[in-house]
């Protein structure tokens, strides 16, 4: 009879990550326990350093991986190389030393673990007496010894220790207070120390360390039958009657396939290893869902799970929700009345009963009573909302009221597929930072969409959409024959309007805004993924940036 025997072995640390540990706690817990990587200029850098030394025809180079599961600790050696019978372990590096008030060249204090790590654990694997490592660093050419000792092996046992206390724990370990380090490291648009630091300190002045701008191209597929597959490293689309199109897949960002296009199983699956989000959506304009490429630890929707079942937690977050939603449509109201002598009453009124009742927001007990609220102010916005349509433009783009499901007029046409490109971006972004759109704080799940999808578009709905379809109306940007296709009292828009559409849309998230708080500009395409970020850190030690992002 066999006996069935389980492993109580400890997983053995990355000698990587210790690199990662001395560099900054808070970075070691991103990569090694949420599982959070970026792949950044430096990191291509480093990667080609390490290509081109592989290259040189140089007989004592060696890379080798050992493992200890008694030290608890593995890696793969830059180079091994052999100076006067003594083995000696290498590691390169792209950058510059380190110097002391002296300008005698030294070592990073995180390169000098890693290397210590690497001589430990050759030592231990190979049986064999190791007596230093050695940095190399190609930005001034400088060699350092780092001799392996008795610190130097406690150093590394007590760093692997730490690891394993941090791979334990529930919750990230806080900004580093040197901020000098958050500038040089590839996961600060992950960690966002800026933002945390203002979070702790309202007066903190922070510099924008998340990228600006995605400049990758969100890729609309239009046309039905259009198929869009992969060849090598590119994406390659198929249209009917038209020259195969092929785009390096480094350039785009999201594949948005449209009414009856189709992907391949080989292209989903080189989107997902690419970051490249997939989305689909309907004939009728309609979000139909996403392609669901997260990897990784489980712990950061943990916490969200945790976060988000306190019902006094959801129901603040809803009404910083409702408030930035209202505020931007009050404001957008009032834009209206600028350079006016006559004003609508129906507009004035309008405003006036929004700033009342967004005073009862705030004092809101429950979800359904700042539904009732929120119902209101929506009632109230739509109802005033025709009062900025130029009375120039033809009587067919006029708008009556919202109405929906489906649209049934050109107006509401055009605020409804908006919404769906909206719903999608905001999908991408959710999916992008790892969250999971399943658990939101306010909305319910009664549609494709998920909850905290239909939670995040309430930012984004007022600067997006609506301002973008106003004024493509009152600039008559819509032929109302070409662009729309009536079915009974259904109105869609054609492919034509669909494409006018996406091209006004894509333009405006192109548009930067300066964050009324964090007080940096950024691309609306950015804004996405940096209000997921702000809205987990509410649940992270670091809230009340969240759901601030409210039209001027």
């Amino acid at each position: 009879m066999q006996t069935l025997e389980f492993s109580t072995k400890l997983e053995t640390i990355r000698v990587s990550a210790l690199h990662a540990i001395a560099y900054c706690p808070r970075l070691f817990y991103l990569e090694e326990v949420e599982e959070l990587y970026t792949q950044d200029a430096a990191v291509f850098a480093g990667r080609r350093l390490h290509a081109e030394l592989e290259k040189q025809e140089d007989e004592e180079w060696e890379e080798l991986f050992l493992e200890s599961e008694e030290l608890g600790l593995r890696g793969r050696l830059d180079a091994l190389r052999t100076r006067d019978g003594q083995t000696i372990p290498y590691e390169h590096k792209r950058g510059r030393c380190r110097r002391n008030e002296n300008n005698q060249p030294q070592a990073w204090e995180s390169d000098k673990l890693q290397i210590l790590a690497y001589a430990y654990l050759l030592e231990l694997v190979q049986e064999i007496p190791v007596k230093e490592g050695r940095i190399r660093y190609h930005a001034d050419n400088v060699l350092i010894h780092v001799p392996l000792d008795d610190a130097g092996r406690e150093a590394v046992r007590e760093a692997i220790q730490q690891a394993r206390i941090l791979k334990q724990s529930t919750y990230r370990p806080p900004v580093t207070d040197n901020e000098r380090l958050c500038a040089r490291c590839s996961l600060a648009p992950v960690c966002l120390p800026e933002e945390a630091r203002l979070a702790h300190d309202r007066e903190w002045q922070p510099i924008r360390l998340f990228p600006e701008d995605d400049d990758r191209q969100i890729i609309h597929i239009l046309e039905p039958g259009t198929c869009v597959g992969k060849t090598g490293e590119q994406i390659k689309i198929t249209r009917r009657n038209q020259p195969l199109e092929t785009i390096p897949a480094r350039q785009v960002g999201q594949v948005v396939l449209h009414s009856f296009s189709q992907i391949s199983t080989q292209a989903l699956h080189f989107c997902a290893c690419q970051n490249i989000g997939v989305h689909f959506i309907s004939g009728g304009g309609r979000y139909l869902g996403s392609f669901d490429t997260r990897q990784g630890s489980i712990q950061r929707r943990i916490r969200q799970y945790a976060a988000l079942s306190n019902a006094d937690a959801c129901l603040e977050l809803a009404r910083k929700l409702v408030i930035c939603r209202a505020q931007g449509q009050r404001k957008f109201l009032m834009r209206g009345t600028r350079g006016k002598a006559e004003v609508p009453e129906k507009l004035e009124k309008a405003i006036a009963i929004m700033k009342a009742t967004l005073k009862q927001v705030s004092q809101a007990k429950s979800l359904a009573s700042l539904l009732g609220l929120e119902g209101n102010l929506a009632a109230v916005y739509f109802s005033a909302l025709p009062c900025l349509i130029s009375p120039e433009i033809p009587k067919e783009m006029h708008f009556g009221g919202r109405n929906r499901r489906p649209p049934k007029d050109r107006f509401n046409c055009l605020l409804s597929f908006g919404y769906a490109l909206l719903i999608k971006d905001v999908m991408n972004a959710i999916l992008c930072v790892g969250l999971e759109p399943a658990l939101g704080f306010y909305h319910q799940a009664r549609s494709q969409a998920a909850p905290l999808a239909l939670d995040l578009i309430e930012i984004f709905r007022v600067p997006l959409v609506d301002m973008t379809v106003m004024a493509s109306v009152n600039r008559n940007q819509w032929d109302v024959k070409a662009d729309f296709e009536i079915r009974g009292k259904q109105v869609w828009l054609s492919e034509v309007g669909k494409r006018k559409f996406v091209e006004l849309y894509e333009r405006r998230k192109q548009e930067s805004w300066k964050h009324p708080v964090i007080g940096y500009s950024l691309t609306y395409r950015r804004l996405f993924e940096l209000e997921v970020r702000l809205l987990e850190k509410e649940w992270s030690g670091e809230g009340g940036l969240f759901g601030r992002l409210i039209l001027r």
